[in-house]
């Protein structure tokens, strides 16, 4: 049973996937992605394409998606498709199933290899992954059959997952009257954890502030933590952690001293 809900939208929004060389988000590289790109009049637009990652593809990989060196020998590198890519990506919301975590760094890290930087000022992201685990816990394939009626085909080709999250997203909101038809109640509905970057590396606590959500700094505020060890901020800055998490570490901590200087500046 295909959901009946229709999306109500103010602006397009992207459901895409990614089919990748592994699960390191600043390291492998993207060899498959597909999009539906919806817009407010209901407009469709898809389209599905391999990259060639310039990298070996691991057999445990090829393995999941079945893609393999072989089959993307010939085709563009992200670098050649980057800017009609971006174009694409521009102005519009974002969603997908573990997009957050996985999916969307993967796409940025791409991104700044080729230079460019991918604005996510302003977007929302939907996570239907996160509104799933919220409401009943399950995988992509069990979630279309719970919510759609019907056994996923092709699971883990790009296509296949990327039309799957965009019909269980519109069959959460034909089953759950507590979700609003509304962007920016499914992105914020869909954070889990309060996160201020998109791996929840950061979250806010219950005042608000934003606090570390790993490591030995678990539950400690960044503002305290860049105060009183600022080699934290070096090791995170150098290490491998996403590129979105490095911004918004980045921007905290610029934040945190115009702050200080400031204090220092009226207490003169």
């Amino acid at each position: 049973m295909k959901p009946k809900t229709k999306l109500n939208l103010e602006r397009p929004i992207i459901f895409f996937d990614l089919e990748t060389t592994g699960t390191n988000t600043t390291h492998d590289r993207i060899v498959e992605v597909s999009y539906i790109k919806v817009y407010p009049d209901g407009r469709e637009e898809r389209k599905c394409r391999r990259l060639n990652p310039e990298m070996h593809i691991p057999e445990e990989s090829t393995a999941i998606h079945h893609i393999s060196d072989e089959d993307v020998a010939g085709e563009p590198t992200f670098r050649q498709v980057a800017k009609s890519l971006l174009e694409i990506f521009d102005g519009c919301d974002i969603a997908g199933y573990n997009s957050n975590k996985f999916d969307v760094p993967v796409l940025m890290e791409e991104f700044a290899r080729c230079g460019i930087n991918f604005d996510i000022t302003g977007r929302r992201f939907i996570d239907v992954q996160n509104i799933f685990h919220k409401m009943e816990q399950r995988t992509l394939v069990a979630a279309y059959k719970f919510y759609c009626g019907e056994n996923l085909e092709d699971a883990h080709s790009a296509m296949a997952d990327t039309q799957a999250t965009y019909e269980v997203l519109l069959g959460q909101l034909d089953r759950y009257s507590e979700l609003e038809n509304d962007v920016d109640f499914l992105a914020k509905f869909s954070n889990i954890g309060r996160a201020v970057d998109l791996a929840a590396r950061i979250i806010l606590n219950d005042k608000d502030e934003p606090i570390f959500n790993f490591g030995k700094h678990k539950g400690k505020t960044v503002k305290e933590v860049l105060r009183r060890e600022p080699s934290f901020y070096d090791w995170i800055m150098q290490g491998d952690f996403p590129k979105n998490t490095k911004d918004v570490l980045f921007q905290l901590k610029f934040k945190y001293e115009n702050e200080r200087r400031k204090q220092k500046t009226e207490s003169k």
